[in-house]
């Protein structure tokens, strides 16, 4: 298998990096691609085993290095949950996580602005939200018969 980032998703991952300070590279490249490749939230050991498909050299600590550069540039969201190794998320927009206990599958969940001017308005006076990180873990009743 061979990823290649598309044209928009590579100048978005240029420029990203190039703001920080930090040059592209071919591991970070396809770290990148494996990330946006699937929406379900990989580790960085299953990123890894992506990765190794078109760079079978291509170490762990170089995996996570890539992912502090990616993180740290706002391309990709780290989400931890329970004790469990952090995971990779591509959608930067406004959402908040499920973890179903039984499949252990996180689905993610948009938030309008409206969710959002809710949550703000916990917030005791003079703090404002610079990013959240809102999950729930639970169980889904999907595909069961009442």
């Amino acid at each position: 298998m061979r990823y290649s980032l598309k044209s928009r998703q590579k100048q978005t991952l240029d420029s990203a990096l190039k703001r920080k300070g930090f040059r592209p590279t071919k591991q970070r490249s396809a770290v990148y691609e494996v990330i946006l490749g699937k929406k379900d939230h990989p580790n960085a050991e299953e990123i890894l085993l992506r990765v190794r498909r078109v760079l079978p050299t291509i170490s762990l600590a170089t995996v996570y290095n890539c992912l502090e550069t990616l993180v740290d540039c706002g391309l990709v969201r780290q989400v931890n949950l329970d004790r469990s190794p952090s995971l990779f998320c591509p959608n930067l927009g406004p959402h908040a996580h499920f973890k179903c206990k039984k499949t252990g599958e996180i689905h993610d969940f948009d938030l309008d602005k409206a969710t959002i001017s809710s949550l703000e308005s916990i917030l005791p006076e003079g703090y404002s939200i610079e990013r959240f990180d809102l999950s729930f873990i639970g169980t889904s009743n999907q595909g069961r018969q009442n």
